[in-house]
């Protein structure tokens, strides 16, 4: 009974996650997953030494910093005023929800999606308040653009780089979008398509936006913000480099986000208002979700699944299968550091590899906790008195994540590249 206690408030947990409230209390997400926490260490599920061990501070503390980065646009103005500018040839809704999909998906490649939700999330409040447009439309619209978007880049997401790294993938910057590329804009099209279809009187309103230049509220911490936003870019450019150069060593993540906020926590007056406003719950809730996931993983309940068993565990289909299904409830990083290992004794190819990717990273378009960027763009959006359901995401994610996964285990299958 002891080793099944931990997936017992793990199916707990996606319960209150689901309805979000008991009696008349509301019940936020880190919330929650902190309870899921705090029981199984008071149960002796995992011992408090390998609860803090479990929690990776490396993620924590790039989150932390993104935050500054992401509160410093918003509270300067620059976010939209830049947004704007970016935006304004959107004449539609439709076109506008479009260019979302293709420009976030873009930039998800190359400053990770978790970077993506933190920015992206407060400008899709303000383009549905802006416009009357449904905000669940457009923060559905950001979550599954950087989680698809995501796939076809080795620094797309945390585990896309964990396979660019560990998983024997050579050249990953020119591997990645051969395999990937092709089968990603397809997948980034048939997003277009199932919003459609979930949002019909969105898309068919004849309604023209009218965009309107914004001013920046505070100049001089916008100048530090833009100064930011340059460092993460060179970074950025810098990792990728060192990465293709330099294989075996790449510059930390979170030296690339500690570098970038350098400019706004020295130089700003209003750093102690910045950190006081950044989104703390979200730190709690991602530390939980360390210490809830280990102690599912050390119960052993879910390693039956990723042995060989009757199934060939090198084939395109199970591997992709095993990455949506799995991620659920483990989330796809932890997944991917606990599968590759095995998949690369067992001699999977190239192809098995890309097939990792792109499994455990579409997982994120099918429940909420199948991805972190899906919980930081809700509990950033809760902040603004917005949110997504489990049952609102799933409604569209759920057969999303279905048509994409058979696009990707078809591509890779049977097309040759």
């Amino acid at each position: 009974m002891g080793t099944l206690i931990p997936l017992i408030v793990l199916i707990i947990v996606f319960i209150l996650i689901a309805v979000r409230r008991i009696g008349n209390v509301d019940l936020r997400i880190w919330q929650v997953m902190l309870f899921g926490a705090v029981v199984v260490v008071l149960t002796g599920s995992i011992t408090p030494r390998d609860a803090l061990a479990s929690i990776n501070t490396d993620v924590i503390l790039f989150l932390f910093f993104m935050f500054i980065i992401g509160e410093a646009l918003v509270s300067s103005g620059y976010l939209y005023h830049l947004s704007v500018r970016l935006l304004c040839r959107a004449g539609s809704v439709r076109s506008l929800v479009f260019l979302i999909l293709i420009g976030a998906g873009a930039l998800s490649a190359l400053l990770m999606n978790d970077t993506l939700a933190v920015v992206g999330t407060p400008l899709m409040i303000y383009f549905a308040r802006r416009h009357g447009i449904s905000p669940k439309l457009m923060l559905l619209t950001l979550a599954f653009a950087i989680t698809t978007g995501s796939v076809a880049s080795p620094i797309g997401n945390p585990q896309n780089l964990l396979i660019a790294l560990w998983g024997g993938v050579t050249n990953p910057f020119i591997t990645f979008p051969l395999y990937l590329g092709i089968p990603t804009v397809i997948s980034l099209l048939l997003t277009y398509w199932f919003l459609r279809q979930a949002f019909p009187d969105e898309f068919k309103s004849t309604s023209q936006l009218i965009h309107c230049e914004e001013e920046i509220h505070d100049p001089a911490l916008a100048a530090l913000t833009r100064l930011s936003l340059v460092l993460l870019v060179l970074m950025i450019a810098a990792r990728i480099a060192v990465v293709m150069l330099v294989p075996g060593f790449e510059i930390p993540l979170t030296w690339v986000a500690a570098i970038a906020a350098i400019p706004i926590l020295v130089g700003s007056r209003r750093r102690f208002e910045i950190l006081r406003r950044i989104d703390w719950p979200t730190l709690v809730f991602f530390a939980a979700l360390f210490v809830l996931t280990a102690s599912v993983w050390d119960s052993g309940v879910f390693q039956p699944l990723m042995e060989g068993g009757t199934l060939s565990m090198g084939t395109v289909p199970v591997i992709i299968a095993l990455g949506v299904i799995v991620s659920q409830f483990i989330s796809n990083v932890p997944f991917v550091a606990l599968f590759l290992p095995a998949i690369s004794h067992a001699g999977v190819s190239t192809v098995g590899m890309m097939a990792l990717a792109a499994g455990s990273t579409i997982a994120g378009n099918m429940l909420i906790l199948g991805a972190a960027s899906n919980v930081i763009i809700i509990q950033c959006a809760e902040r603004e008195g917005e949110t997504l359901t489990f049952a609102g995401f799933a409604r569209v994610g759920v057969p999303l994540t279905i048509a994409q996964a058979v696009v990707y285990a078809v591509w890779l299958s049977v097309v040759p590249v």
